[in-house]
C-alpha cells in the first residue's frame, strides 16, 4: 500500500481500524455484543448490533484515537478493556486524567508525533468538536487530523462526535484533508433534549463542501438505538446536493483503500 493511502476496516458504530503510514489506529473502540444497556444518570443507551470483528481478531493496535471516554457508544466495556493492550490512547485532557495508564490528553490544536517503523513521523493533531448545540454541549470531545509529517498535503480527519459548527470549518481551512471520516446519525437523546448531538445528513453535506474534494466516509450512523438518521437519509442528502460521488461507504468487516 502506498504511503499516502489509508486502509479503513469498518468494525461498527464509530469504530474503524485505520492503517496509515505504517501505523495502525483504532477509532472510538466499541466491541460489546448487541443487546447491552448502558445507564449514565437519567440516560440509558441501547446497543442494537455487535462488531463485525472482535477485539481479539483485529491484531495489534498502535494508537487509539478516542474522541471521548464518557459515553458508552464511543467506548463500551470491551473497548475499554482493549485500551491497555495498545501503545497509547490519545484523547481529551479530562479523559486522560480519568483513564490514566497509557493515555495522553490533548487540547484542540495540540499535536503529538509518533514514529513509524520506516522512520517517518506521523503527526496527530487534536481537532475541536462540539457534541451538541452550544448551550447543551456534551463536552469535552475532540476529533483528530492525522498526517505524515514530510507529506502534510495528505491528511485524514476523524470527527469524533460533533455537530457542524465553526470549529469544523476552521479544521478545513487549516489542513489539506483528503478523507473526512464523520460520526453521523443525528444522535438524539430525549432525556438531554430534542436536539441532535452528532452531525445530521445535511450537516455532513456542509462538511463535505468545507473539505472540498475530500472523500467522505460515514461512521456511527447505525448500531445504537439513539440515532435518528441512518444510511438512507445520508444517501438522500448527498444525492440532493449532487455529491453522491464524494461518499465512500465503509464495508462491514472488510478493508477499503482510500488514496489521499
Amino acid at each position: 500500500m502506498a504511503q499516502n493511502s489509508l486502509l479503513l476496516t469498518y468494525i461498527g458504530g464509530p469504530t474503524a481500524l485505520l492503517e496509515f503510514g505504517g501505523v495502525r489506529f483504532l477509532t472510538d473502540p466499541t466491541f460489546d455484543p448487541a443487546g447491552g444497556d448502558y445507564p449514565t444518570g437519567p440516560v440509558t443507551l441501547h446497543k442494537v448490533s455487535g462488531p463485525a470483528i472482535s477485539a481479539e481478531s483485529i491484531g495489534p493496535v498502535d494508537y487509539v484515537l478516542l474522541s471521548h471516554d464518557h459515553h458508552a457508544d464511543n467506548l463500551d466495556r470491551a473497548g475499554r478493556a482493549l485500551l491497555s493492550k495498545t501503545k497509547r490512547v490519545i484523547t481529551t485532557k479530562a479523559g486522560a486524567e480519568r483513564l490514566g495508564g497509557n493515555s495522553i490528553g490533548l487540547e484542540p490544536w495540540q499535536g503529538t508525533d509518533v514514529s513509524t517503523e520506516g522512520g517517518s513521523l506521523v503527526r496527530i493533531v487534536a481537532a475541536p468538536a462540539r457534541h451538541g448545540p452550544a448551550d447543551h454541549d456534551r463536552w469535552p470531545v475532540i476529533g483528530f487530523v492525522v498526517s505524515i509529517v514530510d507529506t502534510l498535503e495528505s491528511s485524514f480527519y476523524f470527527s469524533g462526535d460533533t455537530v457542524w459548527y465553526e470549529g469544523v470549518a476552521e479544521i478545513a481551512r487549516r489542513f489539506p484533508v483528503r478523507a473526512a471520516i464523520l460520526n453521523l446519525g443525528a444522535a438524539t437523546v430525549p432525556q438531554v433534549g430534542p436536539f441532535h448531538l452528532t452531525m445530521t445528513a445535511s450537516e455532513a453535506v456542509e462538511t463535505a463542501r468545507a473539505f472540498a474534494g475530500a472523500t467522505i466516509v460515514p461512521l456511527h450512523f447505525e448500531g445504537w438505538a439513539h440515532f435518528s438518521e441512518g444510511r438512507k437519509e445520508i444517501e438522500q442528502a448527498f444525492a440532493d446536493a449532487g455529491m453522491s460521488d464524494r461518499v465512500r461507504w465503509p464495508e462491514s468487516g472488510r478493508a477499503i483503500q482510500i488514496d489521499l
